[in-house]
């Protein structure tokens, strides 16, 4: 069971965070985690491919350069790499690697699932390290986890420490007018292809990537502001792509307004429940 009062040890290393996810959301945590100074690994879910690729650490999966309000990310193929960058200390660490091989490289300090799986069963998580936070709809604060989170757009960030968060009701917040229609979705399983990259402007039925031997088409002009990476074999159902309608004053980069409230919302609970042993890590130069 997790640690009732909530507090770390003392010690001399920092405190160790796993976060479940490598999306923005997730990334927008880690960032805040690294500057409370933990040692902060994120695992990559691949039920879910991440879209918003340039808001998240993802793609340091593929050793990618990528930095994130002056936060680096790295990736970590097995354990003893993992160790080594908690050892180093002068970033995230991003893996493929699961939970269960994530709990033998050293006890959780922090478990942070933010997978947002919406409708699946979740859990509970509180066995698995001595303070847990689960993000989204399907935890319950004080049941299968220690805190949960929101993550609906419009209370984004509020914590739930006892009783369950807003179930998922499917409706995305609008984004230069359009809400769900902004996104493609993989109506089959199969191989993804795109020659396109995010922040790139297309038009109306222009050709974006191929799923199997199905073109996936731009619904409307705008702003390609997520899109599933190039070569990537994804499950029926999840989202390929989003076009913001905004076009050229889209935000396609860095945290949006809705990760950083949930990641304000992490750093309440680290504050008000003391899990922050030591000081603030300097943002790496």
């Amino acid at each position: 069971m997790s640690d009732t009062t909530g507090r770390f040890p003392s010690r001399r290393s920092r405190p160790f965070a796993v976060i479940l996810g490598t999306d923005e959301i997730a990334s927008a945590v880690a960032i805040e985690l690294y500057r409370r100074n933990f040692g902060v690994v994120l695992s990559h879910n691949p039920a879910t491919p991440v879209i918003r690729r340039r808001m998240a650490f993802h793609d340091a999966l593929f050793d990618d350069p990528v930095r994130l309000d002056g936060v680096v990310a790295r990736s970590a193929p097995d354990g003893a790499a993992v160790r080594q960058a908690l050892a180093a200390g002068d970033g995230v660490t991003v893996t493929d690697l699961g939970l269960l091989d994530l709990v033998v490289v050293r006890s959780l300090d922090l478990l942070i699932d933010a997978r947002l799986q919406k409708r699946d069963i979740t859990p509970d998580l509180r066995h698995l390290a001595r303070f847990t936070i689960g993000l989204g709809p399907a935890f319950r604060g004080g049941g299968n986890c220690d805190v949960a989170i929101e993550t609906r757009p419009d209370i984004a960030g509020a914590v739930i420490a006892e009783g369950p968060t807003a179930p998922y009701d499917g409706k995305p917040a609008l984004l230069g007018g359009r809400g769900r229609e902004r996104f493609l979705y993989a109506p089959f399983p199969g191989r993804w292809h795109t020659p396109f990259e995010i922040g790139m402007r297309v038009f109306k039925d222009y050709p974006i990537g191929q799923l199997g031997s199905l073109s996936v088409d731009a619904p409307f002009d705008g702003v390609v502001r997520g899109l599933v990476r190039d070569g990537t074999e994804v499950p029926a159902g999840v989202k390929l792509l989003e076009i913001d309608a905004r076009g050229r004053t889209a935000d396609v980069t860095g945290p949006d307004a809705r990760a950083q409230a949930v990641a304000r919302g992490v750093g309440d609970v680290i504050d008000s429940r003391a899990l922050r042993p030591l000081p603030l890590a300097r943002t790496a130069e």
